[in-house]
């Protein structure tokens, strides 16, 4: 459906709502009619998911109490007022208090026979930018696979040898050169360890989702993290309660959130520090499934966020690469296992940061039941 249908579906009346509702709601794209003084009438579905707010919490407010007043969007609306043509905007960064920041394109159509009505249809073009980053981060994944395949058949098996030896020099010399085979002993179990942390990363994924509450998720990860390294900090929740289940594997989601709460809480060591973690449902994204051609829909959002100082541009470019790390004592695998996990889930890890604002989005699969074998 077009802008300009859009606007003629909608309106800003409420005399035929419930067949325009139903349209409206199978559009991908958020749709907005606002009226002559910019109150909201009417929102669909897509639009409730990109500004986080439910259609009941959007209709009868100003656009201004979630868009800033200063935004391309309500020149568009006054154009389309003024002109009563179509106004479109190309590259617009839309971003509120509970959203964003989300790059989009927008078209404002001026209702017919509504004076001063305008409907706002929003084009998110971070889809496409979001799919990019899911082939970067599976390209990644893939790497690292790689990488501990051949660390485990190149480095662990002659390490074994190695440390044999030592233990068998160790008994044939002094004193203080046994402390040279000892060190020897040491440094060989401390590569094998690191060896053994990167085999996570090797061979098929070992996945077999089932229904898993992300509430249920969240909360231990909280609760693990308040008990432990995020004593420091304070939790801020933003759940959406109606949310369905997710199609994953719970201890591996676990570690998912676990990484990314830790790293969080790591960003803001400061007095003040908050965490926060947030669930919502977006219409409209869907990926190719890994290991085949079924295209997998990924409505369900759920966001770790800290008010930490923010990640340079140079560090978010390759944070999800095997080694990257801005921890001074840090390996780099906690968020290349990440994309592995959520990668191996069909979904998607995005990542935006300005100070005092870094989010990460892990955007899932919902469950559906098996068909039933006759």
């Amino acid at each position: 459906m077009k802008a300009g249908e859009a606007a003629t579906v909608a309106g800003c009346s409420a005399g035929d709502r419930p067949s325009s509702l139903a349209m409206l709601n199978t559009i991908s794209h958020a749709v907005l009619a606002v009226g002559a003084g910019n109150d909201i009438k009417f929102a669909n579905q897509a639009a409730e998911s990109l500004l986080a707010v439910s259609a009941a919490g959007l209709e009868g407010r100003q656009l201004a109490d979630f868009i800033p007043a200063d935004n391309p969007v309500f020149y568009a609306l006054e154009q389309a007022r003024r002109t009563g043509a179509s106004v479109a905007e190309s590259e617009v960064v839309l971003e509120g208090k509970k959203f964003g920041p989300n790059l989009v394109a927008v078209n404002a159509d001026p209702v017919v026979d509504e004076d001063g009505c305008v409907v706002i249809t929003l084009h998110e073009r971070s889809l496409a930018r979001r799919i990019d980053r899911q082939l970067a981060h599976r390209s990644a994944a893939r790497s690292v696979s790689a990488m501990a395949a051949m660390l485990a058949h190149e480095v662990k098996n002659p390490l074994s040898g190695i440390r044999g030896s030592a233990q068998l020099l160790g008994q044939r010399v002094s004193r203080d050169d046994r402390e040279l085979t000892d060190l020897i002993c040491r440094e060989t179990d401390r590569i094998v360890a690191m060896v053994n942390r990167m085999e996570v990363f090797s061979g098929p994924p070992n996945l077999s989702p089932a229904a898993v509450n992300i509430h249920e998720v969240l909360d231990h990860v909280r609760r693990l993290a308040e008990s432990g390294f995020a004593r420091h900090v304070r939790f801020a929740e933003h759940y959406d309660p109606s949310l369905p289940a997710v199609a994953g594997d719970h201890d591996q989601l676990v570690q998912v959130f676990l990484n990314l709460v830790k790293n969080a809480a790591e960003a803001v060591k400061d007095k003040g520090g908050e965490v926060s973690l947030g669930t919502r449902y977006e219409h409209g994204l869907h990926v190719l499934a890994p290991g085949g051609d079924r295209r997998l829909g990924l409505p369900l959002v759920v966001s770790i966020g800290d008010n930490g100082p923010g990640i340079s541009d140079d560090v978010r470019r390759q944070l999800f690469e095997p080694f990257v790390t801005t921890k001074a004592k840090g390996t780099g695998l906690g968020l290349a296992l990440v994309a592995r996990i959520v990668s191996n889930h069909g979904g998607i890890v995005d990542v935006t940061s300005r100070p005092r604002r870094t989010r990460f989005n892990v955007m899932l699969p919902a469950y559906t039941e098996p068909p039933e074998v006759s």
